[in-house]
């Protein structure tokens, strides 16, 4: 039996997506058909706008809305210290917890050799001109406790402490199992390791 041009191109592009495998892409095309017009072209326009209504915060780096973001520009927030997570939705799980006031950086990714993912490739000069042009007390390196994240906290480490000895430096504490993304933590565990966090 043929399939349409059409699904099959749909079911090739979820496919693409993370987390999707050929049976969910093809579960999820067909579900699409059943559902009204209407609604399928509100699923393509939130696709179609979602980078033309979005930009990347100067600052932080952060996607939002606004330009700097609504964190950077809020006064009520500690403008000394920096959270440094890995990929947006690390400084969300942080910022549901209610119990960060500080500011964020973004790094988007980590350093991984195997995957051609130097320093250079993620946001890392950003945040040390950030350290510079601004007065910020400490750095809280909230990278994933992955090898991955392991070696851009160690680099990261290495590098403020050389460029800056009056900075402090701490790390993530306990709650965070060795292995786990941080977006999938909750709440609790995620107080828990900011409460915990140790100094390098």
């Amino acid at each position: 039996m043929k399939i349409p041009k059409a699904i099959s191109a749909l079911v090739e592009s979820f496919v693409k997506l993370p987390g999707i495998g050929p049976k969910s892409a093809q579960r999820l095309t067909y579900y699409l058909l059943h559902v009204p017009q209407s609604q399928l072209d509100s699923f393509s326009d939130s696709v179609k706008n979602l980078k033309k209504e979005t930009v990347l915060c100067s600052v932080c780096k952060n996607v939002s809305e606004t330009d700097p973001c609504s964190v950077c520009t809020d006064e009520h927030r500690d403008k000394r210290t920096v959270l440094v997570v890995e990929h947006p939705l690390d400084a969300l799980a942080f910022e549901r917890t209610g119990n960060f006031k500080g500011l964020y950086h973004i790094l988007h990714g980590s350093i991984n050799p195997l995957e051609n993912i130097g320093p250079d490739e993620i946001y890392i000069d950003a945040l040390f001109s950030r350290i510079k042009e601004n007065k910020i007390d400490e750095i809280i390196i909230a990278t994933n406790p992955t090898m991955e994240g392991e070696a851009t906290a160690m680099y990261l480490t290495k590098k403020l402490k050389s460029g800056n000895s009056k900075l402090k430096i701490s790390r993530l504490g306990m709650g965070i199992p060795t292995g786990a993304d941080l977006e999938y933590a909750d709440d609790t565990t995620l107080t828990q390791a900011l409460l915990g966090r140790r100094e390098l």
